[in-house]
């Protein structure tokens, strides 16, 4: 499916990053409330020029779905939290071992990695903090989207990639297993956030389902790309040490399955994605271009 061409997702995405930006700010404690160190560390990683794309992901879906952003802020700022505090605690020596994180000094190496590990626990709860100011929709309670948060965050989904990731470190997984990794450590939560922003605006079941589909073959194809630039990408375009999987023997699909059939799987996952939004009757244009950026990305 082509990019439509009227619609500027740059435009689109500074706006509305630029609002997830400013509700974080305002929501989460300022560098000056104490303890100022935890506070400082929390916000070193938080706005550290992310793109936002999981709070983007969760606003543009609450769209496509006739909601307001407003009512979809809590639970957009609810998934970047996890989103930072999973990369602050990934970055550790004990796990990925990485000193650049959104092309910054990872969290560890400028607090030192007892306030690094403290500052992924306090936006993990800060998460749920965030996500129960959400208000409730004729259809979904406030425990629903909380609930979809906790599961997605927990052992047996965002957690159990990184579990399973660290294990197949120096082992030659199979492609199903690395399956297994990316559906949890990165899918998961981009299917969450596309979720969460239907919730938010009272998505109909068929909508909640589509959105769900979306999110899962975008997230898939997410964590695809991601594995072929750490191979074709340098660390300065990518902001993080690039080769870093390759030299810590991590299973990746170039890896697996060779860059060319990885590109391939790439474009299949994303042609599923688009498939997956055909119930909105083209309302979820913002959707679309996320798609067809996330396929075409360089960084």
């Amino acid at each position: 499916m082509p990019p439509n061409a009227s619609f500027d997702l740059k435009q689109y995405a500074r706006k509305h990053a630029r609002i997830v930006d400013q509700a974080l700010n305002k929501l989460l404690p300022s560098a000056r409330t104490k303890p100022g160190t935890i506070h400082r560390a929390i916000r070193h990683s938080l706005f550290a020029g992310g793109k936002r794309v999981r709070p983007i992901l969760a606003l543009a879906a609450a769209e496509a779905c006739g909601g307001e952003i407003e009512n979809a802020l809590p639970v957009a700022c609810a998934v970047e939290c996890i989103h930072t505090y999973s990369l602050i605690h990934d970055d550790l020596p004990a796990l990925d071992n990485d000193d650049f994180r959104r092309g910054r000094p990872a969290s560890h190496k400028v607090f030192g990695e007892g306030i690094a590990v403290l500052a992924g626990d306090a936006l993990l709860t800060q998460a749920f903090e965030l996500a129960a100011q959400a208000k409730p929709t004729p259809r979904y309670p406030v425990s629903d989207m909380i609930l979809d948060l906790a599961k997605t965050s927990g052992s047996l989904q965002l957690i159990a990639g990184q579990v399973a990731d660290l294990e197949g470190e120096g082992q030659k997984l199979t492609r199903s297993k690395l399956q297994y990794i990316h559906e949890r450590k990165t899918s998961a939560l981009l299917t969450c956030s596309a979720r969460l922003g239907g919730m938010s605006a009272n998505c109909t079941p068929t909508q909640l389902q589509a959105l769900t589909d979306f999110g899962y073959h975008i997230g898939l194809a997410f964590q695809v790309i991601d594995d072929i630039l750490d191979v074709t990408q340098t660390s300065e375009q990518l902001g993080k040490t690039a080769g870093k999987d390759e030299a810590a023997d991590k299973a990746t699909y170039p890896a697996v399955v060779g860059l060319k059939k990885s590109e391939q799987i790439a474009k299949k996952l994303t042609d599923k994605a688009f498939t997956a939004l055909q119930p909105f009757r083209g309302k979820a244009v913002a959707l679309e271009a996320m798609a067809h950026f996330l396929l075409k990305r360089k960084n």
